[in-house]
């Protein structure tokens, strides 16, 4: 039994594994390729320059690959690029990208992606991040392994988020949130680790203090941002069993074009 509802309307140069399933009244574009297990639920439109990778579950009414809500936007075969099992709920808006940065935007694989969430165009996530209901991304923002979005946060454009970084319900973000830390507020200041995150994560005792110690040289210790950069210098020399997690955190600084919220 064809696993592609009949009401559904799958345009002839769409590329779909036999084993996709497309609930009633999908509508699936031209240029579209979806990977094996994935499941397209009802109502859903994916159109555009759009890649599925495999075992994906897109539910009722999501709108993926549409183009971008950008004025400079003139029409190029840009792309939403999208990985493995990824959950993506109802009502969520994936655009694609633009030719002024990646030409894509890209969405990693097991991330968990709660109702109405929306995603400008040229967002890049990485993997096993977590968007709770109506999270909302401008375009351009990076998000890095094991994100948490708390609901309604809303990030400014060319913000980037750090692994492991959390924020609270209705954070406005609109500066970069190195990793490990957790943003609260509109406007968001950091408000600690994300220390029960790391638990879940299998981080050690030891690592986490570590990385708390870190987070004190960057928000606690009223130092300069340069001076604090030399200090999470010195605990990666200290810290053997820390020491990629406080690099982590000082190349993040050393990174970012918007700053980094403080």
């Amino acid at each position: 039994m064809s696993k592609i509802h009949p009401t559904a309307i799958i345009a002839p140069g769409a590329e779909l594994d036999a084993s996709v399933e497309v609930g009633a009244y999908a509508v699936i574009g031209e240029h579209v390729r979806i990977g094996a297990g994935t499941r397209i639920g009802p109502h859903v439109v994916v159109e555009g320059h759009t890649t599925i990778g495999r075992d994906n579950e897109i539910f009722q009414f999501a709108s993926i690959g549409a183009a971008p809500q950008d004025k400079k936007y003139a029409g190029e075969p840009t792309t939403v690029e999208i990985g493995d099992r990824n959950t993506i709920r109802e009502f969520v808006t994936f655009n694609r990208g633009t030719v002024q940065d990646a030409g894509a935007t890209r969405i990693g694989n097991d991330n968990w992606i709660m109702a109405y969430v929306h995603l400008a165009h040229d967002c890049q996530l990485a993997n096993n991040i977590i968007l709770a209901n109506n999270a909302t991304l401008a375009g351009h923002v990076h998000l890095g392994d094991y994100v948490f979005l708390g609901g309604f946060t809303t990030v400014h454009q060319f913000c980037h988020i750090g692994a492991h970084a959390m924020t609270a319900f209705t954070a406005a973000v609109s500066q970069d949130v190195p990793p490990f830390v957790t943003a609260a507020g509109n406007r968001a200041v950091p408000a600690g680790i994300n220390s029960e995150g790391l638990k879940r994560r299998g981080f050690t005792s030891e690592q986490i203090m570590e990385i708390k110690r870190a987070y004190k040289a960057i928000y606690r210790s009223n130092l300069p941002l340069e001076e604090a950069k030399q200090a999470l210098a010195q605990m990666e020399t200290k810290s053997a069993d820390s020491a990629a997690h406080i690099r982590s955190m000082r190349e993040f600084i050393e990174a970012s074009t918007r700053g980094i919220i403080r």
